[in-house]
């Protein structure tokens, strides 16, 4: 009988087959005898890709994190460091909407994950060679990374039912239209997003003009040499 071209059981099947089942039903759901019926093969052979169910969902991760767009980061790209960090930050978390159920494992940081290294690596390096120093290119990295995983564990709008009885407005006054807002899910946590990234933005262009100015100074007050 002529072997088959392709092995029945990879890496990529599996970490494929796991993200389904973490999309669905969570971190809870997968198991390696659910992963190998799922499959269709024999449990004992997933281990000879992974180790561990943790190592599985370590690579879901890393998975998601390789859906981030870093393109805008490239030098020849062209675009501002605030540009740039903008439109990387509306990859990321539009990468993370699209698997909410792994953030929990995205949030223990990269680890040892390529994707996630080379996510943090690029991020870092670009914010660097706009002039940043090295501690607030960190410090960035770090609040851009609550932020988006933060917008991406929950919804504020969907947190709200939508039965207009549900909020007695004698103990919650200013809820009388809140029944509204989860029918409006996407559109509110959408336009909560864009709020706080530009108020972050604002706030990072000002501490930018600080340090260009006070570097100005310095230089100008430097003796000169002879």
């Amino acid at each position: 009988m002529a072997r088959p071209r392709k092995p029945l059981l990879s890496r990529e099947r599996i970490v494929e087959a796991a993200r389904v089942i973490v999309d669905a039903e969570g971190l809870a759901a997968v198991s390696t005898r659910r992963l190998a019926a799922e499959l269709g093969v024999s449990g004992p052979s997933l281990y000879n890709h992974f180790r561990t169910k943790d190592e599985i969902l370590e690579a879901v991760a890393d998975s998601v994190s390789a859906q981030v767009d870093l393109s805008m980061f490239d030098t020849a790209d062209g675009r501002d460091w605030r540009t740039a960090l903008h439109d990387w930050a509306v990859s990321y978390r539009a990468a993370l909407t699209l698997h909410p159920n792994i953030v929990p494992v995205l949030a223990r940081g990269p680890g040892r994950r390529p994707a996630g290294l080379r996510l943090a690596d690029t991020m870092f390096g670009a914010m660097v060679d706009a002039g940043w120093p090295a501690a607030q290119a960190t410090s960035i990295g770090a609040l851009m990374r609550y932020f988006i995983m933060g917008s991406a564990l929950g919804s504020f709008a969907g947190g709200f039912v939508d039965d207009e009885t549900a909020y007695d407005p004698s103990a919650y006054p200013h809820l009388g239209q809140a029944h509204l807002l989860a029918d409006r899910q996407q559109l509110i946590d959408d336009r909560a997003f864009e709020t706080g990234l530009t108020a972050l933005l604002d706030g990072l262009t000002l501490q930018y003009e600080a340090l260009r100015h006070e570097r100005a100074r310095t230089v100008r007050g430097a003796p000169r040499r002879s």
